[in-house]
């Protein structure tokens, strides 16, 4: 049988799952949102105004359509999380209300004491020793041609898993933060440590999220950084278009001053890109459809990283979904990170077993192209490891150890499959200091030897 197709229909009618994404005026069904027309919707100033920022306002929001169960759930997750919550309205329209305790969306996002569990031991808020590594602070350089520069420490919104939760955001009752303020001497100094550093060809403008740079700010960024002569490769990295997407539709001066720059970058032979963090089918709307669309035809090449989280996207099927989704949307599917070894979110994590089976079934679902890398970046500073190349994995203990050759050579890092995932009695062996110094050290000797 032949399908012909006329310009209004669309593929998805041709039992393409992958472009089955919410269109129209979704949010209408939140009490808040119910008279909001498009236009408002889509302003960005708006949204940020209107974003959950407290229990108080999320009730305000919601009215009558959460219990009195899950409201004070919330009030005590808010309490306990090492995060502070931004969700914006574009989010909570996204979240299944009848079913908020499983939804994906909010898992991501709004902490709920009853789904809290015990941090693993080995547990911190900077996991991965990124101020170790940082020769100015802000600025990490532990690849020998790659910096991270950490331009503020403020996002759109706030995610529960956020690797850097010691620096970003506001205090919170568990978390005083480390402060990475838009200062234009640490700047000054950031760039002068840049200039004296002619191996440093790449690097990843971050936070924070490059979203909440001001135009003019965005724009004094990235004229210091092409002004540098080796430096070839500027990332800005930015959750924006899965959580804030009509920011790119609205706020004028910020997408031209990034489409801008980046058409300027390739007249001198060096690239600016996009990168960005859907972790879920359902993040993807018209909205989101309508803003790549723009960046695409800009000429911005975007690129994709996700977190693997328990509830959220740890299943072959969401994942390949996601892939396909975005890839339609011509967002590259890049990387996807095994949980990091973060302090108040044990309900998200993953196993590293876990992270290999479901990387085992996307490739070869979709073009290679289009198949993201998964990864572990090494806790302790070894820098991102693909997920098969450990050097030891002992699925009792949940220990695996990877080695970081190119990154820090002769060094060991281990990583930690979260405890619910133990069995019982391998648990209480953890909660043992001694028992847990014996485990970690026998994996490192079990690593040695099969590194060798």
């Amino acid at each position: 049988m032949t399908i012909e197709l006329d310009h209004n229909q669309s593929l998805s009618t041709i039992q393409k799952p992958h472009l089955n994404f919410k269109k129209g005026e979704f949010w209408r069904h939140i009490p808040a949102y119910q008279d909001i027309d498009e236009k408002t919707f889509l302003d960005h100033k708006w949204q940020m105004k209107m974003s959950i920022t407290s229990v108080k306002k999320l009730l305000e929001t919601l009215k009558e359509i959460v219990s009195d169960e899950f409201y004070n759930d919330v009030k005590q997750g808010f309490q306990e999380s090492p995060m502070a919550v931004r969700i914006t309205p574009y989010v909570m329209s996204l979240i299944d209300w009848n079913n908020p305790y499983a939804d994906p969306l909010r898992r991501q996002f709004l902490p709920l004491a009853s789904q809290r569990l015990p941090d693993h031991p080995e547990l911190h808020l900077d996991s991965l020793h990124e101020q170790d590594d940082s020769p100015v602070h802000g600025l990490t350089h532990r690849y020998p041609d790659k910096v991270l520069f950490l331009a503020l420490d403020i996002c759109p919104v706030y995610c529960r898993y956020c690797t850097r939760s010691y620096a970003i955001g506001s205090d919170t009752e568990e978390v005083s933060k480390v402060k990475m303020q838009q200062d234009m001497m640490r700047y000054d100094q950031m760039f002068a440590y840049l200039k004296s550093h002619p191996e440093v060809e790449d690097v990843v403008l971050s936070g924070g999220d490059a979203f909440m740079l001001r135009p003019e700010r965005l724009e004094y960024l990235l004229k210091n950084l092409i002004s540098i002569p080796h430096i070839l490769r500027i990332r800005v990295a930015t959750k924006g278009p899965a959580i804030l997407p009509m920011k790119i539709l609205t706020d004028h001066k910020w997408t031209d001053t990034l489409t801008d720059y980046v058409k300027l970058a390739r007249k001198q032979g060096k690239e600016i890109c996009l990168h960005t963090h859907f972790s879920h089918p359902s993040e993807v709307t018209d909205i989101s459809e309508r803003a790549m669309q723009h960046l695409f035809e800009a000429g911005v090449t975007v690129r994709n990283q996700s977190v693997l989280q328990r509830g959220v996207n740890d299943s072959a099927e969401t994942m390949i979904l996601l892939n396909r989704r975005i890839s339609a949307l011509h967002v590259h599917p890049y990387y996807v990170y095994v949980h990091d070894l973060v302090s108040g979110v044990e309900d998200l994590r993953t196993t590293v077993q876990e992270a290999i089976d479901i990387e085992k079934a996307v490739r070869g679902s979709t073009a290679g192209f289009n198949t993201p890398t998964f990864v572990v970046d090494a806790p302790g500073g070894g820098g991102k490891r693909d997920v098969h190349s450990f050097e030891y994995y002992d699925r009792d203990t949940g220990i695996s150890v990877y080695t970081a050759p190119s990154v820090k050579p002769g060094q060991y890092f281990m990583y930690f499959d979260p405890l619910q995932n133990l069995n019982q009695d391998m648990q209480l062996q953890w909660l043992n200091p001694t028992k847990a110094e014996e485990m970690k050290l026998d994996a490192l000797a079990n690593a040695k030897i099969h590194s060798k």
